[in-house]
């Protein structure tokens, strides 16, 4: 875990905001440690009926919001690392699924989060374009994982999504990082694909 959190906030997100902050704008690190931001519980998973430790990886429980908004409210940029304190356990750290941090944070804030991934979005038939999803509901996505046309990597992207609209995201869109404008179309619902309730 002190690799992780080195990695993670140390020299990932210091790249992350030295290259935001190549045109000028004013980005700054914070952990998901820093101010009470998330707390989270470790994640047990089910084999044949029994709970398995499967290490230090959290699920997010709760967000104080308070300061993301201070560095919002300031005009800057929040580049948060998935870190966060475990509920349980004093003075452990878990790491949770970037994806998840993003959505609850963003739920906590009543925001849109856009999830960024190398393809444009949902596809009914990966991996043809043609068959992008440009809208789903939460019933959709269920259904396209029940009938197996969400599948694989894009399940945790879902789940994160139907999480940040669960915890007050308005919506959630999954769209392509892999081209130009990747955060505004999508937030503006010009591009990937979006998820309501």
């Amino acid at each position: 875990m002190d690799v992780v959190r080195m990695v993670l906030t140390g020299s990932v997100q210091r790249e992350l905001v030295s290259l935001l902050n190549t045109d000028g704008s004013a980005a700054v690190g914070i952990s998901g440690e820093d101010g009470g931001l998330l707390r989270a519980r470790q994640r047990l998973a089910t084999v044949d009926g029994n709970k398995v430790d499967v290490g230090l990886v959290g699920d997010v429980e709760t967000v104080n919001p308070a300061a993301v908004q201070d560095i919002l409210d300031a005009g800057r940029i929040p580049v948060v690392s998935s870190v966060a304190p475990d509920l349980d356990v004093d003075g452990q750290v878990l790491n949770v699924n970037a994806d998840t941090a993003a959505g609850a944070v963003a739920g906590a804030l009543g925001e849109g989060v856009v999830f960024l991934t190398d393809v444009d979005g949902v596809y009914r038939a990966y991996p043809d374009p043609a068959s992008l999803a440009p809208q789903l509901t939460r019933a959709d996505v269920l259904d396209g994982i029940g009938e197996g046309w969400i599948a694989g990597g894009m399940i945790p992207k879902v789940r994160a999504a139907l999480d940040a609209l669960d915890r007050g995201a308005p919506f959630a869109t999954i769209a392509s990082g892999m081209k130009a404008g990747v955060l505004a179309a999508p937030a503006r619902g010009e591009a990937g694909t979006r998820i309501t309730p």
